[in-house]
C-alpha cells in the first residue's frame, strides 16, 4: 500500500499520537492528503515538545549564544568551547524525567547512554558525568524506590562504559514526589581533526545504520515524555528504552576510530524518535533529502513493521553520511568492535523524507516539515504574576517567633541553634550525597582531581592527547601552530576544566525571573569556588504544562532570567533540553504540577590545575573571610531552607542577584587561588552562612570560631537571619596567616567594604563555635556531631525504610 492510499484517522488514533486536532488539520495540508499509519507517527514524535521545542522555542531566542570561545552554539548534538592549547570541550545536559519515573533503573541507565552518544557524536571522547536529581520526600517508600533505582541506573551505565560521574546534586522536596527529574550532563575532549555535525550532504553519498539492532523497545518515548503523567503511565513501559553500555562502549571507540578516517560526512545519534529524529534532522539541516529503505536495518525482533522502525527508541544506534566508495571502510571498522553496519539509505535531492519497506514506499514527507518547519506556541504571558506568588511576597519575618541568642521558640520549648544547625544539617537536600556518589566509579579514568563532595565544582584534568588532529576552525586555522610545538604544549600542559550543575528550584518558585538569574549566579560561583573562568552553559528546562497559564509565565520569567544572567556573567548558551508537561495527577485527577526548575550545567577554564582548592579548612590559624555581603547585610529567610525545614514555611523571595558585586567577588576568588592566597572557598548556599561554615568543618576535618561582629550602630532581633539566610554573594575562603596582610591589601582595593574577616580555623577537637559580639556563644558543637547528622542523612532514611 503507498502513504497516499491510507484513509483518515478517528479522532482518538489522533490524539494517542500526541497530536492536536489542528495540528493534523496542518499536517493533512502540508502533504495533500492523509498520512499514513507510520507518517503518522512520525509527525508525533517529531511534533512533540521533547523534539521540536513548539512551546518553548521563541522564549530561547533571547539566549545568548555567542562567545570568543564558542566553536559550536545551540542546533547541534552538543555544544563546544575552545579551551586554547588546541584543546576543545563538548558538553551538553539532558533529560530523562519520564523514562525513570516509570521504570528508574532502565530509564536513568538510558539517560547516560543518551547524552554520552550526543558528546562522542561530535568527535569527541566522553571523559566525565554529572546529574543533577530531584525527588519528592525521602520519607515515602515510593521515594526511596525511585532514588534508589534512579542512582543504580547511573552507577551501572556510567561505571560499565567507563566514565567517571565525577560530580551534581540532589533535592528533595514533596513537589516531585510523582514526577522525579534525572537530567545528565557530560563532557568530551575533542580528538577528531573536525569537528563533526550533523547535517547531510553529496548527492548519491550512502547512508549507513551502525550500532545496535532495532526492537520494540522504546516505542513513542518522545511523545511519552511530552505527555502528563498518569496511573496509566505504567502501561507506557514500551516507551522505556533498555541500554547496553559495554555495547556502548564498543561504540565510542568505533565511531571515533571512523571520524579520524574522514569517510563520515555527517554524524547524528538515534536518541529521541530514532530513525525518524536521524534521517529528517540530517536532511533538514543539510539542505537535501534521505531515502532510507528499512529492510537492511538490522533487527532484533520479527514481524516489525514500519511504524515500530521509525519510532523505536532502542538503544546504542547512530546514522552515518559517508563519502561515496569509502562505505566498506567504515563498516570494517564497526565489524571489527562487534557492531551492525549497513548501508541503509542514500542521500537525495528531492528534500523529503523517503522510507521504504518491502519495495514499495512506506512514507514520504518533506524533511523541514519534520524538523525545522514544526508548529510554534507563543502565548500570551500574564499581565500580573499569579496569585499564589503575590501572596507568598507578602510574607514578613514577622509571623516568626521571637528568637534570643538561646534559639527560638518552637512547639512550646526553645530550640537552641545547636539543634537548628543539626536538623539542617541532618536534611537530605542539604545533606552530604555520598550515599550516591560511592557508588559512582568517579575515578576511572584517571582524571578526577577533586573527589565528589570536596569542592564546589568538579575538577577534571586534561589529559595529553596521543594524537592532536588538525583544527580545521576559522578559529584554529587564525592560531595555527607546528604540530609538533602543538603536541608538546599539551603534553606540558597543567589545563583543567570545571564543570557544576546548578538550580534552587525554591527560589524559581516564588520568583522565576530572580530566581533563574540566582541559579546562573551559583553556578559561576561554584566554579569560581575551584579557580575556575566560568565559560559557558548548557540548560535543561523542566517545568509543568506550558498550556496552562501559570506554567507558562513560569517558563517564560525563567527564560527571561537566564537570557539576562548568561549575558551579565559573559557564559553563552550552547544548547540544552527542555522537559515540559513535568505533572502528575493527584488523587482527584487534577494535574500537580513540579517547582519550576531550569537546571544549568556550566563548564569553566582551569589554567594551572595545581592551583585549584576545596572547601575544607587546610589548617589550624587560618584565616576566615566572608567576601561579598556583611554578615550585617539585611538578607531575608524568604525562600530559605531553614525556613521551610524548621517553620514549614515556602514563602518570601528569592534574594536578588548584584552581578557587579557577582563578578568581582568571582574575580576576587578566583584571583586569591590562583596567587596561592586562598586555601579553601565555598559559597554560601542552601543554610546559609551557618551551613556554609559548618560544610567547610566537616570536609576539612577542623574546627572554626566564628564572630559575629555587629556594627554597634545595628540591632539584631533575628540571630536566625544571621544564622541561616540566603541567597546574595557570599563566599567562604580561608587564608594562611602568613598571608594575611597581602590578601586583606588586595581585598580593599578590589572588593572595597564588601569582604569581612569573620574568623579562624581551629583545631578538630574545638569543634564549631558561632559568638556575638559580646562573647556570648550561639553555637558551639563538636565535628563529630555536624559529620554524624550530615554524612548519615540519606543512608539512615534508606535503612529505616528496610528495617520495617
Amino acid at each position: 500500500m503507498t502513504a497516499s492510499s491510507k484513509p483518515a484517522f478517528s479522532a482518538q488514533e489522533i490524539a494517542a499520537e500526541g497530536i492536536k486536532p489542528e495540528e493534523y488539520t496542518e499536517i493533512v495540508r502540508r502533504l495533500g492528503r492523509h498520512p499514513n499509519k507510520a507518517e503518522l507517527g512520525m509527525f508525533g514524535v517529531m511534533w512533540s515538545e521533547h523534539c521540536c521545542y513548539k512551546n518553548s522555542r521563541p522564549l530561547l531566542k533571547q539566549f545568548p549564544t555567542e562567545g570568543p570561545r564558542i566553536l559550536v552554539g545551540p542546533g547541534e548534538n552538543a555544544g563546544v568551547v575552545d579551551l586554547g592549547d588546541g584543546l576543545q570541550l563538548a558538553f551538553k545536559i539532558e533529560s530523562h524525567n519520564h523514562p525513570s519515573a516509570v521504570e528508574p533503573f532502565q530509564g536513568a541507565a538510558t539517560g547516560v547512554g543518551g547524552i554520552l552518544r550526543d558528546i562522542f557524536t561530535m568527535g569527541a571522547r566522553p571523559i566525565a558525568l554529572l546529574n543533577s536529581l530531584r525527588f519528592g520526600s525521602l520519607e515515602d517508600a515510593k521515594t526511596q524506590r525511585l532514588f534508589s533505582g534512579v542512582v543504580a541506573g547511573i552507577a551501572h551505565y556510567g561505571n560499565c562504559v567507563g566514565v567517571p560521574t565525577v560530580g551534581g546534586e540532589v533535592y528533595f522536596d514533596s513537589a516531585y514526589s510523582g514526577n522525579p527529574l534525572v537530567n545528565v550532563m557530560a563532557l568530551g575532549l575533542m580528538e577528531t581533526p573536525e569537528i563533526v555535525k550533523s547535517g547531510a550532504s553529496g548527492l548519491g553519498n550512502p547512508v549507513l545504520y551502525v550500532g545496535s539492532t532495532t526492537g520494540r523497545d522504546g516505542m513513542g518515548g518522545a511523545s511519552f515524555a511530552s505527555a502528563e503523567l498518569s496511573d496509566q503511565s505504567i502501561d507506557d513501559r514500551p516507551a522505556v528504552q533498555v541500554g547496553d553500555p559495554f555495547l556502548e562502549k564498543s561504540l565510542i571507540e568505533a565511531c571515533l576510530e571512523a571520524f579520524k578516517t574522514g569517510a563520515v560526512v555527517a554524524a547524528q545519534d538515534m536518541g529521541a524518535a530514532g530513525i525518524t529524529c536521524s534521517t529528517s534532522e540530517m536532511a533538514a539541516k543539510g539542505g537535501v533529502g534521505i531515502e532510507l529503505d528499512l529492510d537492511k536495518i538490522p533487527a532484533r525482533e520479527t514481524g516489525m513493521v514500519p511504524y515500530e522502525y521509525l519510532l523505536s527508541e532502542s538503544q546504542e544506534r547512530m546514522l552515518f553520511v559517508a563519502h561515496k566508495g569509502r562505505e566498506q571502510e567504515l563498516i570494517d571498522i564497526f565489524h571489527r568492535w562487534g557492531l551492525q553496519a549497513v548501508v541503509a539509505g542514500t542521500v537525495i535531492a528531492e528534500p523529503i523524507v523517503r522510507i521504504l519497506f518491502q519495495g514499495a514506499v512506506a512514507a514520504e514527507i518533506p524533511a523541514e516539515a519534520l524538523a525545522e518547519n514544526t508548529p510554534l506556541y507563543e502565548r500570551e504571558l500574564l499581565a500580573e504574576p499569579p496569585e499564589y506568588a503575590r501572596q507568598a511576597w507578602e510574607w514578613t519575618p514577622d509571623s516568626l517567633p521571637a528568637c534570643t541568642t538561646a534559639g527560638i521558640e518552637l512547639q512550646g520549648g526553645v530550640e537552641s541553634w545547636n539543634d537548628i544547625l543539626l536538623t539542617l544539617l541532618d536534611t537530605p537536600t542539604i545533606a552530604s550525597k555520598n550515599w550516591v556518589y560511592r557508588q559512582y566509579d568517579h575515578q576511572v579514568q584517571n582524571n578526577t582531581v577533586i573527589l565528589p563532595g570536596g569542592a564546589d565544582a568538579a575538577v577534571v584534568r586534561l589529559r595529553p592527547l596521543e594524537e592532536i588532529p588538525n583544527r580545521s576552525t576559522e578559529r584554529s586555522r587564525s592560531r595555527s601552530v607546528p604540530q609538533e610545538s602543538l603536541k608538546s604544549q599539551i603534553q606540558n600542559s597543567k589545563l583543567g576544566v570545571a564543570a557544576t550543575v546548578d538550580c534552587n528550584p525554591r527560589y524559581v518558585y516564588l520568583d522565576p525571573y530572580e530566581g533563574a538569574k540566582a541559579v546562573v549566579a551559583e553556578a559561576a560561583r561554584n566554579l569560581s569556588c575551584v579557580g575556575a573562568e566560568p565559560l559557558a552553559v548548557t540548560d535543561n528546562l523542566n517545568f509543568g504544562s506550558p498550556e496552562k497559564p501559570i506554567g507558562y509565565w513560569q517558563l517564560a520569567e525563567a527564560c527571561r532570567g537566564l537570557a539576562e544572567g548568561c549575558r551579565e556573567l559573559a557564559t553563552p548558551v550552547t544548547g540544552g533540553n527542555v522537559s515540559l508537561y513535568n505533572e502528575t495527577l493527584d488523587s482527584q485527577g487534577i494535574p500537580q504540577p513540579i517547582y519550576p526548575t531550569p537546571v544549568v550545567g556550566m563548564v569553566g577554564l582551569i589554567p594551572d590545575i595545581t592551583k585549584i582548592c576545596g572547601q575544607g579548612w587546610q589548617a589550624s590559624g587560618d584565616v576566615i573571610y566572608l567576601l561579598g555581603l556583611p554578615l550585617a547585610s539585611k538578607i531575608s529567610l524568604g525562600a530559605s531552607e531553614y525556613l521551610a525545614t524548621i517553620h514549614n514555611t515556602v514563602a518570601g523571595k528569592p534574594p536578588r542577584i548584584d552581578f557587579d558585586l557577582e563578578r568581582r567577588v568571582q574575580k576576587v576568588c578566583r584571583e586569591g587561588i590562583r596567587n596561592g592566597w586562598v586555601r579553601s572557598a565555598h559559597d554560601s548556599a542552601e543554610g546559609g552562612v551557618a551551613i556554609a561554615i559548618a560544610e567547610c568543618c566537616i570536609a576539612g576535618n577542623l574546627g572554626a570560631e566564628i564572630n559575629l561582629e555587629i556594627p554597634p550602630t545595628q540591632s539584631i532581633s533575628r540571630f536566625d537571619e544571621l544564622l541561616f539566610a540566603e541567597g546574595g554573594t557570599r563566599i567562604l575562603v580561608s587564608v594562611a596567616s602568613a598571608q594575611q596582610e597581602i590578601w586583606e591589601s588586595y581585598l580593599q582595593e578590589h572588593l572595597g567594604q564588601e569582604w569581612q574577616r569573620v574568623g579562624t580555623v581551629c583545631d578538630y577537637e574545638i569543634g564549631l563555635g558561632v559568638f556575638t559580639t559580646d562573647n556570648q556563644a550561639l553555637i558551639k558543637v563538636r565535628i563529630e556531631d555536624m559529620n554524624d547528622r550530615y554524612s548519615h542523612a540519606i543512608a539512615r532514611r534508606l535503612a529505616i525504610h528496610t528495617s520495617t
